[in-house]
């Protein structure tokens, strides 16, 4: 039934539509993923200002009528994340972290946790941008694309071999097969370093504030096992994380 609709929402991206409006890709806690039009936005005296911008945090109110769009007939800043555009490397951060919930979670299937997930991504990334990038890495980025791998049921196997169960010998890494191999099984996957694997377990199991940090070579290792899960079993291609 057409009607307003409260929610919290992060601003994923926002593209210019018409004269003065702007078509917006929010993440909800409840809704998941929607599309809302913001109409008149870009005319100087509109009600909105400046908070209908990419990674702020916002109250809404929603009108959810017979359009694909719903319409934004109310936003209040809960967060604007204000020191991201001071610093390039948070920014870019910022927007990678955006675009992974955009496409590895596209639906209006709700998981709080990846909203609650996404919000302190961004706050991490702002505090560090007003105290240099101390949460603007390379391991930040991978780490919190690991848990949306969790969230999304996705996570890889790290404990045993992916393809046979051996618990031992854990040498390479298989996208297809959804983690660690052994050397039985290796055939397919690729090396994979007792580092980088310390990095995948510490990451998923340590808060995204306390990503582990480990060598360049390790974090190349985990990046391509992150990307190989997502292509193979979420059939999802990121950008890629860059160090910061």
């Amino acid at each position: 039934m057409p009607g307003s609709v409260k929610t919290e929402a992060v601003v994923l991206r926002s593209m210019r539509f018409g004269e003065a409006d702007r078509i917006l890709h929010l993440y909800t806690p409840h809704r998941g993923r929607v599309g809302a039009i913001a109409k008149g936005v870009r005319r100087a005296r509109s009600r909105f200002g400046g908070r209908l911008e990419p990674y702020f945090r916002l109250h809404m109110v929603l009108y959810d009528g017979k359009s694909d769009l719903m319409t934004v007939t109310s936003a209040d800043t809960v967060s604007g994340h204000p020191r991201l555009r001071e610093h390039a490397a948070a920014l870019d951060s910022a927007a990678r972290a955006c675009d992974a919930v955009s496409r590895l979670f596209a639906t209006p299937e709700p998981h709080p946790g990846v909203f609650a997930l996404l919000c302190n991504e961004l706050a991490l990334l702002n505090g560090a941008a007003g105290s240099g990038p101390s949460h603007a890495t390379h391991a930040n980025q991978l780490a919190f694309r690991l848990k949306l791998l969790l969230a999304a049921g996705l996570a890889p196997h790290l404990a045993a071999c992916a393809a046979c169960g051996e618990a031992d010998h854990l040498t390479s890494f298989s996208g297809a097969a959804g983690g660690v191999v052994c050397g039985s099984c290796e055939a397919s996957g690729f090396p994979l370093g007792r580092e980088a694997h310390d990095f995948l377990t510490g990451a998923l199991g340590s808060p995204l504030a306390d990503a582990p940090q480990t060598s360049r070579l390790a974090l190349r290792q985990a990046d391509r096992a992150i990307s190989e899960t997502l292509e193979y079993h979420a059939n999802v291609r990121l950008r890629p994380a860059l160090p910061g």
